[in-house]
Formats: C-alpha cells, sequence, structure tokens
C-alpha cells in the first residue's frame, strides 16, 4: 500500500507533506504533487501535514482514480525534498472541488 495525493491538491501545492517524508518520494509539477507509489513506505506522516487534505491511502477510494495519476507523473517530474512556497492564491483554491481538468502535466521547477 502507498498514498497517493489527490485533487483537492490541485492549485494549492502546499508542500507541508515534503517536509516529514523520510523516504523523499514526493515530485513536483506545475501546480500539483504526486508520490510516487513505489517509494512510499506507507508510514502515513504525510497525511495529517496536508492542509488541503488532499492525501490518502491507495485503499481508500477517494484515492482510487489518482493512484495512477501520482505513478505517472512521478516517473517525469522532478523529485523534491523541501517545502517550497505554495502559490499566493493557494488559499482559495484549497476548499474547491471540481479542478481536476486544471491539472498541469508540466513539471514543476
Amino acid at each position: 500500500m502507498a498514498y497517493v495525493v489527490t485533487e483537492n491538491c490541485i492549485k494549492c501545492k502546499y508542500q507541508d507533506c515534503v517536509e516529514v517524508c523520510p523516504v523523499d518520494c514526493f515530485y513536483e509539477g506545475e501546480n500539483f504533487l504526486v508520490i510516487n507509489p513505489d517509494e512510499c513506505i506507507d508510514c502515513g506522516v504525510c497525511e495529517p501535514e496536508c492542509p488541503a487534505e488532499a492525501i490518502f491511502p491507495d485503499s481508500d477510494p477517494k484515492a482510487a482514480d489518482w493512484a495512477e495519476t501520482n505513478r505517472q507523473y512521478a516517473g517525469s517530474w522532478p523529485n523534491i525534498t523541501r517545502k517550497g512556497d505554495a502559490p499566493s492564491d493557494a488559499d482559495e483554491w484549497k476548499t474547491k472541488s471540481g479542478k481536476k481538468a486544471l491539472l498541469s502535466p508540466n513539471p514543476g521547477r
């Protein structure tokens, strides 16, 4: 089992979760983070750190549609090991739903 990042992270990308990950399995896209499920050790320390409540175990029904997305982008986006700055409008996007179409396939910086 692994944890995955879901839709709530899109356009929020707070990165609090990155700081606590003991195996550095987060990867950064332009407006989204993903967890490499092959690297995740299922420790769960990232889940409570996410202000957008976007991280779930892959066994959770909320994560079902996102496991493959996490795997796909973890293979092409840069690894991130330190917390960076969240977008200036992250708080505005935090509680919005229906953001899947806004997911950028572009890698982060």
